[in-house]
């Protein structure tokens, strides 16, 4: 039987994970986790590229390692580690640093955003956290990464670090780094936000209301979706480009109420937002009950949580320093006396 293709991912610890990471990520992982050899982190050291606060960076740390194993990550199949706790991210980082050219950076698009927002305060950690999420994913000697399409130009830059190594110092035949490829799902993958259907649901952006945290409990879940966005138009309708939020809401609620397309559009033909509005907080509050009762459980329990974590750096410090030892080697540095 061959061996199973290894997968990486990572989500940082900054704010709360929203229903958008959870139905177009991690929902993914752990319908898929049983078909590969799993790695994930909790990449604390992309948190602090933008301002970050200290005081509450290990804590949540510790909440996104919770809420992998709330949402249904296994540890039979996956690996679950704190990134800033394998120095080999860092090191290898420095190393891809000095093969990468600057104008690869220069042309991000995320980086263009973020540093726009950021004015003056724009730190080259920021500038160069595409080169330390490609030192993460190829760490792990990884074949497939699940990205969604904002991250699909920093993966694309990962294979373009790879196949320069490779091709300045691997011998024919004998590559210094794997290649990944993107592990890509379409459905679900873009939840939007609650107050412009036009924008994804993201952590970064200023209003709470415009998105549903994971550990939202159910009167501000309720509060939210009351207030979120809509038309004044009655009857509910899918793909009309004129009504992002109706389309949204309703993708939401197809998804969280495990209904066909065709069902829940026959469903909201003839309804007002005011008669759908309730069926959708009941479907979020049901699906975020049983993970927020897991997520209190792990977290009452800190004692686990360590362990997970301290097994997770283990395993994950051995792949990662084989493959460091490796990009060393082939650059020609003097092995350690």
């Amino acid at each position: 039987m061959s061996e199973k293709q290894r997968v990486l991912s990572g989500v940082q610890p900054t704010g709360n994970l929203h229903l958008g990471n959870y139905l177009g990520a991690i929902r993914n992982w752990v319908e898929i986790q049983s078909k590969y050899d799993n790695f994930f982190c909790v990449v604390d050291l992309h948190a602090i590229t933008v301002p970050h606060n200290p005081k509450t960076l290990a804590n949540d740390t510790y909440t996104i390692a919770a809420l992998y194993l709330a949402c249904g990550i296994d540890l039979e199949y996956s690996t679950i580690f704190v990134q800033s706790h394998i120095t080999a991210h860092s090191e290898l980082t420095w190393l891809l640093n000095c093969i990468t050219p600057l104008n690869w950076l220069e042309r991000m698009i995320q980086f263009k955003e973020k540093a726009l927002k950021q004015g003056e305060n724009v730190s080259v950690g920021l500038l160069d956290y595409p080169v330390l999420m490609a030192a993460d994913i190829l760490l792990y000697d990884a074949d497939k990464v699940p990205v969604g399409e904002d991250q699909k130009q920093h993966l694309e830059l990962t294979r373009d670090i790879a196949a320069r190594i490779n091709d300045k110092f691997g011998k024919e035949n004998e590559p210094v780094l794997k290649i990944p490829e993107p592990l890509i799902r379409t459905e679900g993958a873009r939840v939007m936000s609650l107050t412009d259907g036009t924008k994804k649901m993201s952590k970064s952006d200023p209003s709470e209301m415009s998105r549903i945290n994971l550990l939202d409990p159910p009167d501000l879940i309720q509060k939210k979706i009351k207030r979120c966005k809509t038309d004044p138009i009655k009857g509910l309708t899918f793909d009309d480009p004129e009504r992002p939020e109706c389309h949204n809401l309703l993708t939401l609620y197809q998804i969280l109420s495990a209904k066909t397309k065709q069902e829940v559009a026959l469903e909201g033909q003839d309804m007002g937002w005011g008669q759908f509005k309730p069926l959708l907080i009941e479907a979020v509050i049901e699906t975020l009950k049983p993970i927020q009762d897991k997520y209190q459980e792990i977290m009452d329990d800190k004692n686990y949580l360590d362990s997970v974590l301290r097994e997770g750096a283990a395993k994950a410090r051995e792949v990662a320093n084989c493959t460091l030892v490796r990009v060393k080697n082939a650059l020609g540095y003097l092995p350690p006396l």
